[in-house]
């Protein structure tokens, strides 16, 4: 029988699941609407849907390195709590996606969720996300990928825990410099390599930003906008790599260190979980006053 967009719609009301989630399930059921979403409770769709809305910003962030040296994969993946990002079901999932992410370098997250999850098993990704989902109770996601391939350079990385993973390609230099650079990376939060990396939008937006301030001084034109420049200056300092002082020797900058070693970066990607979500703070004052008063 022909299924009514009416009908998709009163199924993904009712279930939270995604439009063409609810039209299988009323196409394997002749449209029946009881029938449908009993198929897909026992499936584990409706459950698992329900739960990808709710903010996932703890995890853990894995790294992998193929055995030359060659090629690096870096993943986050989320939950909603400390205490899953701890367990060895979420960790082995987590250590799974990463193994096939370094094995197939997917371009994004959606060509990662469609292909399987391993050789030996044509589930994909995305579906044994939903089945993890279903057996733990809590929203997973996999947020965001990086890979590294080189053929003359280094890579190198280095993890704070399981919450900041960090990558580096250089050319020149040695395992040891490359980990010194991760390191520095993921104290320090570099946004790019050098200057020439920093967008022209940017730079425009801080000159604004700075001279509104500068003028509220009433000092000349001309001080102003050596005032302006100072700070500008200051600040691609802060934000690139090269510009900023080494971590373990202050005294020198990264474009110092490099130049040491005769070595240069080529990329880096730095992740930090749960960076940029907004995570849910539970009043739990408010909620027991809540209930006291509606008792």
């Amino acid at each position: 029988m022909a299924i009514t967009a009416a009908q998709v719609k009163e199924l993904r009301e009712r279930t939270g699941a995604g439009m063409m989630e609810c039209k299988k399930a009323l196409v394997e059921t002749d449209g029946d609407m009881e029938l449908a979403i009993e198929h897909m409770r026992k499936t584990g769709l409706a459950k698992a849907d329900k739960k990808a809305g709710r903010i996932a910003a703890e995890g853990i962030i894995v790294v992998k390195a193929s055995d030359d040296g060659k090629r690096m994969a870096m993943v986050e993946v989320n939950c909603e709590t400390d205490f899953v990002a701890k367990g060895d079901d979420f960790c082995n999932f987590a250590e799974g996606v990463s193994q096939r992410v370094l094995e197939k370098q997917p371009e994004d997250i959606d060509a990662l969720l469609a292909m399987s999850y391993s050789d030996d098993d044509a589930t994909t990704v995305a579906d044994v996300t939903k089945g993890l989902i279903v057996k733990i109770g809590e929203n997973i996601s996999i947020r965001r990928l990086a890979n590294f391939e080189t053929t003359t350079g280094t890579l190198s990385f280095y993890k704070h825990g399981d919450s900041i993973g960090v990558a580096v390609e250089t050319e020149g230099g040695d395992d040891s410099l490359g980990r010194d650079l991760a390191m520095h990376i993921a104290a320090s939060r570099p946004e790019c390599v050098s200057e020439a990396d920093v967008s022209v939008e940017l730079v425009e937006k801080e000159k604004e930003i700075f001279s509104a301030q500068a003028a509220e001084s009433g000092k000349p034109a001309e001080i102003i906008e050596k005032m302006v420049e100072g700070r500008i200056k200051k600040f691609l300092k802060e934000i690139t790599l090269l510009g900023q002082p080494f971590v373990k020797d202050p005294d020198n900058t990264i474009e110092q260190l490099l130049k040491s070693a005769s070595a240069t970066v080529v990329r880096f990607q730095r992740f930090e979980v749960g960076e940029g979500i907004e995570k849910k703070e539970d009043d739990f004052v408010s909620e027991v006053m809540a209930q006291v008063r509606g008792s």
